[in-house]
């Protein structure tokens, strides 16, 4: 992989981590209407997203902490060009129709920056129509991440993973990181770079709580 590639790829991998992060301007807008317009499935994302206030507390970050404009959306988004940067084995690092998969019934995604600290970090939610296929949509996820991590750029990817019966961590180099989990008939994703290990899991936790049994 030529250098110049190598790191484009290494930057959007690490979420834009702190060398690649800069402030992004612009007002935030009210997500375009999406896949839940006629979903099947029994629970609301919207009902389980964090606010932003809500994730300024968490974070500790205060009011420095201000949604991404252009990454606020209900369509699990690929990025085509860099997607095509990667061995085919790790391309669905930059395709979320890949890590969620083409059964998804409801969506949602923010991502959060904090320029002093050159930190961000993203809230995902996809419903599925029932537990089976969400089940189905995290061991998809968990069989895309040990291939990519079995390839020579594996730790550049996915770094350090660690996968259980409902729960999938990677660590890439970078200080950034994926959290998934799978509950009842929804799948979970947090992102996040140059925040305390504690963060992410607390995001989770909140998230998870609102999840039915």
């Amino acid at each position: 992989m030529p250098a110049l590639v190598r790191s484009l790829a290494l930057c959007a991998v690490a979420m834009l981590a702190t060398a690649c992060t800069h402030t992004v301007g612009g007002t935030a807008v009210r997500s375009a209407p999406g896949i839940d317009d006629v979903s099947r499935s029994p629970v609301d994302v919207e009902s389980l997203m964090l606010d932003q206030v809500q994730m300024q507390a968490i974070t500790g970050a205060g009011e420095d902490l201000t949604i991404i404009p252009s990454m606020d959306g209900k369509f699990p988004v690929d990025i085509e060009h860099l997607a095509e940067t990667a061995p085919p084995q790790c391309e669905w690092i930059f395709a979320e129709t890949q890590t969620f998969g083409p059964d998804v019934e409801e969506f949602h995604k923010t991502t959060f920056q904090n320029p002093p600290d050159g930190a961000l970090i993203s809230e995902g939610v996809a419903a599925y129509r029932d537990h089976d296929t969400a089940r189905r949509a995290f061991e998809s996820l968990v069989t895309l991440v040990d291939v990519c991590g079995s390839t020579p750029y594996g730790r550049m990817f996915v770094g350090d993973w660690t996968a259980g019966d409902d729960a999938l961590r990677t660590r890439p180099a970078g200080g950034c990181g994926r959290d998934y989990r799978v509950k009842f008939v929804v799948l979970v994703e947090v992102t996040h770079c140059a925040f305390a290990g504690s963060v992410p899991d607390i995001v989770m936790t909140n998230i998870l709580a609102k999840v039915p049994n």
